[in-house]
């Protein structure tokens, strides 16, 4: 079920990932949903409406977008493009009940695929890990020292457990 404040896309540009999903693509996408909604709703952003997108695709792709924005190239399995971080300004005059464009968050099928298995995790869970942590993203949380790191790890951990996901941080402690 769709956050009631909120308006996402969810665009599966890899086949990949709708194959991966025993119900295809209308399954990838609930539990795509799913894994917004929970990540919306445990970051307490529930006061004002949110628009995002979650574009998931091939490392081919992730890697020119880590190369163009963060001089980094390789792929990576979650990209993050927060709207705030990249310049957009809101008008004074938006209206309360149009959603924020929040941003993006783009994630790539290999890496993802490849640490699932190497992490003996199901695709879809660690898929819904990679999208919540790319929506707190969005949100404002970072793990940039250690702090902040521990925030948005139990606050990840504490959103997958309510979606019945093990705690993907659990063998780090």
């Amino acid at each position: 079920m769709r956050h009631p404040l909120s308006d996402f896309a969810i665009l599966p540009e890899d086949p990949r990932w709708s194959a991966a999903f025993a119900d295809g693509e209308a399954g990838l996408i609930a539990w795509c949903e799913r894994a917004v909604d929970a990540a919306i709703t445990g970051a307490e952003e529930t006061d004002a409406p949110l628009e995002l997108s979650v574009v998931l695709t091939d490392d081919a792709s992730v890697q020119t977008l880590n190369r163009d924005y963060r001089h980094k190239d390789a792929p990576t399995n979650v990209l993050s493009f927060a709207a705030r971080e990249m310049g957009l300004e809101l008008p004074d005059d938006m209206p309360d009940d149009m959603p924020e464009p929040v941003g993006d968050v783009i994630i790539a099928y290999e890496t993802t695929a490849r640490e699932a298995v190497e992490g003996e995790k199901s695709l879809p869970d660690h898929l819904c890990h990679l999208i919540i942590h790319g929506v707190l993203h969005l949100l404002g949380y970072d793990h940039q020292d250690d702090a902040d790191a521990e925030e948005m790890e139990a606050l990840e951990a504490d959103i997958l457990a309510g979606l019945g996901i093990a705690n993907p941080y659990a063998d780090e402690a």
